[in-house]
């Protein structure tokens, strides 16, 4: 089943997708045009903690003249980088170079402590897509990101759905695709990721209690290219969904 929350009414509320409408909670259904779009995730009783892998993905490390990573190389992000399907994410003035990058969320379902990584998809809630976006001006070096490159306002766009993990057979073989203004940018493959999604379940519960709810953000395959203003950057997961964002001068 696909998830989402959404503003219809002015009212804040959970909703599912039906014949290509959004079914409401009290019955009603509206389309897509009609709400507005939140990221699609539960509220939790204690903040959200947010993962994010980066050069997870050989080629990306190449692309960006780094060595691909021995082991994962994660950052953490606050939970007010997050915004929605269909919003618009600030490119700050004066800088030249600001990308997105398409990934894999890993949504977690319930507390994860020790696992192993046969028993990895038992802890998996659902999926979802994310927009990290990046500003390489900021970029300092390898022990990246800084808080400006991964951490402000607006730059991580999430959605549309959030899709059931039974209804995603195969989250190891989906395919990636990037659009701006409806020119292909970016192609890939989640098989192509160097830490796979068993492998970073059971990698962070060693050392961290990962609760229902939390975010982990898989990394991005190469094909990056600089965003400006008035962009319409589409990131799609093949089975997951197509997470529409316009870029708007701050």
């Amino acid at each position: 089943m696909k998830h989402a929350r959404i503003v219809f009414e002015g009212v804040e509320q959970a909703a599912t997708e039906r014949d290509g409408r959004l079914l409401l909670g009290d019955g009603r259904t509206a389309g897509f045009d009609d709400v507005l779009w939140l990221p699609p995730l539960a509220p939790t009783p204690r903040p959200r903690t947010i993962l994010a892998l980066g050069l997870n993905y050989a080629d990306h490390a190449k692309e960006l003249e780094f060595k691909a990573p021995e082991e994962p190389l994660v950052f953490v992000k606050g939970q007010g980088t997050l915004t929605g399907h269909r919003q618009t994410t600030r490119r700050p003035a004066g800088v030249s170079f600001m990308h997105y990058e398409c990934e894999l969320v890993i949504v977690v379902g319930k507390t994860a402590r020790h696992v192993r990584r046969g028993d990895a998809y038992d802890f998996i809630g659902g999926y979802t897509v994310a927009n990290d976006y990046a500003i390489r001006d900021y970029l300092e070096n390898w022990y990246r990101p800084n808080l400006r490159v991964k951490n402000r306002d607006t730059c991580t766009p999430i959605g549309p759905w959030l899709v059931d993990a039974k209804d995603v057979p195969d989250p190891m073989s989906l395919d990636l695709r990037t659009t701006v203004n409806g020119q292909v940018t970016q192609s890939g493959n989640t098989r192509d990721m160097i830490f796979d999604a068993p492998f970073l379940i059971e990698y962070f519960s060693r050392f961290m209690t990962l609760s229902p709810g939390d975010l982990i953000l898989t990394g991005t395959p190469d094909g990056v290219v600089d965003c400006r203003p008035g962009d319409v950057v589409v990131t799609e997961i093949e089975g997951i969904g197509a997470l529409t964002n316009t870029i708007v001068a701050h």
